[in-house]
């Protein structure tokens, strides 16, 4: 019990009214004020934002890349402007979205270098790396990689190995810039759940920025969501949700973010109402349908046009006339061939 509340109450990352920003000849840009943000052990947080707020300058100030314009950054309580660079590679290791050239290195070269800060000036490595290495591979399911060459690796491999790297350097902190970009969606979903996964399992505290909404919504602990015209908000997912900080982030007259499913919709032109009485799957994917084709779709038998989802079957009731229809895409070749002919009487 001891351990917990130390993880809950000391922060491995921490601001104290954090500025970030540009200085230029014509003065300030500042991106974010007077941020006081923490991580804790074991922590997944996802920073969120639209482009051009400055989600990479913040992650760039924190690892100590770029300079803040005010305020103080602590890991473990430690200014980080009084930790030496060799003690440094030792608190926080990063993982950049930058192409990675690595000629002819292996993959066991590329976790070598993740164990550089604790090996002699010879760079040797001792049995304790091997073992570290070897474990950190493990984590990332791909052991059996070692001899493999960096560059013959598909992307998704590399991104994992990149991770295997940052668990090698076994830093308290691993920072992540956009580590699922151009990546398939199986290994979207395979690299946040690695993450999710080894946050609980080593008690490292990982940040990463993402555009992924829907996967950071299942994953993070916490969410940054920053905004342009306003300060940053932080809380767990779904506070943030219910407190309708994403309607007000992604404002758009194109889309609209749906506090029930947790998802970005598409706003189509309607054409009318629209009543869909059924329940289960068949119901949920026959309103996504509909909506998709403009419909507004109400739950009630209040609209002159009817559709109730039986035994696998769709009836649709219009015009004082019912057609049965088998499948989602028949419904909504039944509703188009409606629509012509109205358009062609008026």
């Amino acid at each position: 019990m001891g351990n917990n509340t130390t993880h809950l109450t000391i922060p491995i990352l921490r601001t104290s009214g954090l500025t970030i920003g540009y200085r230029s000849k014509k003065g300030l840009l500042e991106l974010e004020k007077e941020l006081d943000i923490k991580i804790h052990n074991g922590e997944v947080v996802c920073l969120i934002g639209p482009n051009g707020c400055g989600k990479s300058t913040l992650m760039r100030t924190i690892a100590g890349l770029q300079p803040p314009l005010s305020g103080e950054t602590f890991i473990s309580d430690t200014d980080v402007k009084q930790i030496k660079p060799h003690q440094y590679a030792r608190l926080i290791s990063l993982v950049l979205t930058d192409k990675i050239d690595a000629g002819s290195l292996k993959v066991m070269d590329i976790l070598s270098i993740g164990r550089y800060p604790y090996t002699n000036y010879f760079a040797e490595l001792k049995a304790k790396d091997y073992a570290i290495i070897d474990k950190a591979l493990s984590s990332v399911h791909l052991s059996e990689y070692k001899d493999r060459f960096f560059n013959e690796l598909s992307d998704g491999e590399k991104q994992r190995v990149l991770i295997a790297k940052a668990l090698a350097q076994d830093t308290p902190l691993i920072m992540l810039d956009e580590p699922t970009a151009h990546l398939d969606l199986p290994n979207r979903v395979e690299i946040m759940n690695i993450l999710k996964r080894l946050a609980k399992e080593t008690n490292k505290a990982i940040l990463l920025s993402t555009h992924e909404l829907d996967l950071a919504l299942q994953t993070a602990d916490t969410i940054w969501l920053m905004n342009r015209d306003d300060q940053m908000k932080h809380g767990t997912p779904e506070d943030l949700v219910l407190n309708g900080m994403f309607e007000q982030v992604f404002k758009s007259n194109a889309f609209h973010f749906d506090r029930l499913t947790g998802a970005f919709k598409v706003d189509h032109h309607t054409k009318g109402e629209i009543s869909l009485i059924g329940t289960g799957i068949e119901s949920t994917w026959t309103q996504r349908a509909l909506e998709r084709e403009g419909y507004k779709v109400l739950h009630q038998p209040v609209c002159e046009t009817k559709i109730c989802i039986i035994d696998g079957t769709w009836q649709l009731a219009i015009k004082d006339q019912t057609i049965t229809c088998d499948s989602i895409g028949h419904l909504l070749s039944e509703l188009r061939i409606v629509n012509s002919e109205d358009s062609s009487i008026n």
